[in-house]
């Protein structure tokens, strides 16, 4: 099952199509079980336990998405953003780590 929290819904409908569209399939692997890895997918453990950011590219950019294996079967997107530095900015690691927190409880 795939959760995604409303706010994370407003930030992917900002993303493009393309990215949008590679979002959708990605998601779906996920949902049929299957293991994400690189390039596609990398943990993110600053963040929190399962913790996985999609990383997906198209020619306005690349995007990231952030989310987290919390319960067996289940993913919760938490959260999605333009990546404009080389580091992902303290900014969105904080804002993931609150909508983990949120989902957790």
């Amino acid at each position: 099952m795939i959760i995604i929290l409303k706010a994370c819904r407003r930030e992917i409908q900002d993303l493009p199509e393309e990215v949008r569209c590679d979002l959708a399939d990605a998601l779906a692997r996920l949902d049929a079980g299957l293991v994400l890895s690189m390039p596609l997918s990398r943990p993110m453990p600053s963040i929190g336990r399962g913790v996985h950011e999609l990383r997906l590219k198209d020619r306005s950019g690349t995007y990231r998405i952030v989310y987290a294996l919390v319960q067996r079967g289940i993913v919760h997107v938490l959260q999605a953003f333009k990546k404009t530095t080389t580091a992902t900015p303290a900014k969105s690691l904080d804002l993931a780590m609150k909508r983990l927190k949120e989902v957790q409880s």
